[in-house]
């Protein structure tokens, strides 16, 4: 069968959350943080990237790690580099942005921003310095995090940023104070003299060196955001500029924590209105569904959109084994209508692939773009113990299986979309704790068959035969018994 591209889309042991793509040449690179596959903190790993030809986004291949973090004089009080963007500067070169942090977060908003430099875009970057003022001092104005690089026709703008709400809180006090110097490591002066806050998202513009500060930083869009077209949306972090026509678009993760957001503003530094959500990790928001219907564990995103080969995506990451820690990297093509606007598109399993996945051969159960019992959580920067479905590995033996796990009584699998020819059957590879079924629906809950489970402490494979669909259908496994069950691949055997 010819190589499909589904969601995530870079390989299954590969977690690449935070991502930046980027068109360079004839080739799009996806930059971003690097978990661990079940790691207990954010970023464990050092920056590696990801390539594709631009008109073949089925063909990702891996260009290694790019930069290390003990390359950075902060190392190791603070080893882990959250998320990264790169730049192509006016001469040529390619140029790092990110920022050091310590375990959970810990140290991360403290500041500054390195800077690494590379004569290509996924070559071995080396260690430039550090965002700076005038007179060589860190520029820390604000917090520094997230940072985001554009070249916009030969100025280079570098956003940054996080915001909490504490400053707008109606309790804010000495407790909340203190609370806020800890995070960001600012002193009581800094926060309660800095107008409207030391929070938010901001840009400043680089001198020709890529490192000191020509102009700003200004604040781009409201700490302070009631009684504003943000309030139900705030930043967060994640900032993202990207320039589409006349219009620049800011991508940034709002305090919903689940979703990318966009503003729009003639202009760089001001003016910008809240546009909408792009894409929520759990589907909330489209067609209305509420955060308490989220169709995932939801949490951290962050991202960005960009443009190949004439269309255009969005870039986001889902959240794997029951934390933040482990994310990956996935992408839906959107659309920017003649109004500039974004429609929020729903997540999907087939992503680049750019048509439904065939209804034919074999998938990990694990691509599935749903996957909920109809109460799932919002992660919180934590591991949860708490029993709920979700995708997991399992080392033994020199080898790695990665499913489904902890399937119970009402588990829905969403596969989102298959392009169905006639009658095919459909077989689950499965462990089961206790006698059980899946029963299989479209998406509109019509009933397509329905597998029986036996009790299985092995991989153990069931099906069943489907009707003759033709046209593209959403798959949901909707799990029915006691106990628990595992489900490793799903697949479909020619006409029955």
């Amino acid at each position: 069968m010819e190589h499909m591209a589904y969601n995530p889309f870079l390989p299954l042991h590969e977690y690449i959350p935070d991502g930046e793509p980027h068109v360079f040449g004839d080739r799009v690179y996806l930059f971003g943080s690097h978990d661990k596959e079940g790691g207990d903190t954010f970023c464990m790993l050092d920056y590696t990237v990801y390539s594709a030809p631009v008109d073949d986004l089925r063909d990702w291949r891996c260009e290694g790690v790019i930069y290390r973090s003990a390359q950075d004089p902060g190392y190791p009080a603070r080893k882990y580099m959250y998320a990264p963007d790169v730049v192509r500067g006016n001469d040529g070169k390619y140029y790092l942005y990110y920022c050091l942090s310590g375990e959970r977060g810990h140290g991360g908003y403290h500041g500054p921003i390195s800077v690494a430099v590379c004569d290509t875009p996924a070559g071995q970057y080396e260690y430039l310095g550090f965002v700076r003022w005038k007179d060589g001092t860190p520029m820390q104005k604000y917090v520094c995090f997230d940072p985001a690089v554009i070249n916009d026709n030969g100025t280079v703008r570098l956003c940054y940023g996080t915001q909490y709400d504490y400053e707008e809180r109606e309790d804010f006090g000495e407790t909340l104070l203190r609370e806020e110097m800890d995070m960001f490591g600012k002193t009581r002066e800094e926060i309660l003299q800095t107008p409207e806050s030391v929070m938010g998202a901001n840009m400043l513009v680089l001198e020709e060196d890529m490192l000191t500060v020509r102009e700003g930083p200004v604040r781009i869009i409201p700490y302070r955001v009631r009684g504003t077209d943000f309030a139900a949306h705030p930043f967060f972090e994640g900032a993202s500029m990207r320039k589409v026509g006349d219009m620049y678009y800011f991508i940034y993760s709002s305090q919903q924590n689940h979703e990318l957001c966009y503003a729009v503003s003639r202009y760089p530094d001001r003016g910008f209105r809240f546009g909408g959500t792009i894409v929520s990790n759990g589907d909330v928001g489209l067609h209305g569904r509420k955060e308490a219907d989220r169709l995932n564990m939801t949490g951290t995103t962050h991202g960005s959109i960009t443009q190949i080969n004439g269309k255009w995506y969005v870039f986001y990451h889902r959240l794997t084994h029951k934390s933040d820690y482990s994310r990956q990297a996935c992408a839906e093509e959107i659309q920017i209508l003649p109004d500039g606007s974004i429609p929020q598109v729903g997540i999907t399993s087939c992503g680049l692939n750019g048509a439904p996945l065939p209804a034919a051969g074999s998938y990990p159960a694990v691509i599935a773009c749903h996957i909920t019992n109809g109460h799932m959580p919002h992660g919180s920067n934590r591991i949860y113990t708490d029993c709920f479905p979700h995708v997991t590995h399992r080392s033994s033996g020199g080898t790695t299986e990665r499913f489904i796990a902890e399937i119970t009584d009402g588990t829905m699998l969403g596969y989102r979309y298959f392009a169905f020819d006639g009658a095919v059957a459909l077989q689950v590879t499965y462990r089961c704790t206790d006698k059980g079924s899946f029963r299989l629906t479209d998406e509109e809950d019509r009933t397509l068959g329905m597998i029986e489970l036996s009790p299985a402490d092995r991989w153990t494979d069931a099906g069943c035969v489907l009707p003759a669909l033709h046209g593209t259908f959403g798959l949901r496994l909707i799990y029915q018994g006691a106990g628990q069950a595992e489900l490793k691949t799903i697949a479909f055997s020619g006409n029955a």
